[in-house]
């Protein structure tokens, strides 16, 4: 299975934010949504970086509450690793997992098409498993 099986059955919407925005608004944003990371947005709905609540913790601790009124950009993680449709749930799975990040935006041709969490990848890995071990049982039933 591949990225694209994922984003056909959840939906391709993304909370995404401008990197002009404050924190307080972003996290305010994160809250309304109950999400753990929006993307910032740039040119073309290009991926310009990615803002998680670790993030807006991280900022807070070390600059107090005036944090939060300082800008999405100045705290998005900017080197932000993304897919594509086509990738397959093995690797992505493999690349959350030793990049340690939980949201990886998928892109295709420089646009924003999606993004999965790695709740979407678990989901998705254990209703296979699941399907996998029915197709087997009717297998051996039948035999």
């Amino acid at each position: 299975m591949n990225v694209k099986s994922i984003l056909d059955f959840k939906g391709r919407s993304v909370a995404t934010i401008a990197a002009e925005a404050s924190l307080a608004d972003a996290a305010h944003m994160l809250a309304e949504k109950l999400i753990g990371a929006i993307v910032v947005t740039g040119p073309g709905y290009s991926v310009a970086g990615i803002l998680s609540e670790r993030d807006i913790v991280r900022a807070v601790s070390k600059h107090g509450a005036g944090a939060l009124d300082r800008t999405v950009g100045t705290t998005m993680t900017t080197k932000v690793i993304t897919c594509g449709e086509n990738e397959l749930i093995g690797q992505v799975m493999e690349s959350m997992t030793s990049g340690k990040f939980r949201h990886l935006p998928v892109v295709e041709n420089s646009r924003l098409v999606g993004i999965i969490s790695i709740g979407d990848v678990v989901k998705w890995r254990l209703a296979e498993i699941e399907s996998e071990h029915n197709a087997l049982k009717d297998y051996i039933m039948n035999s």
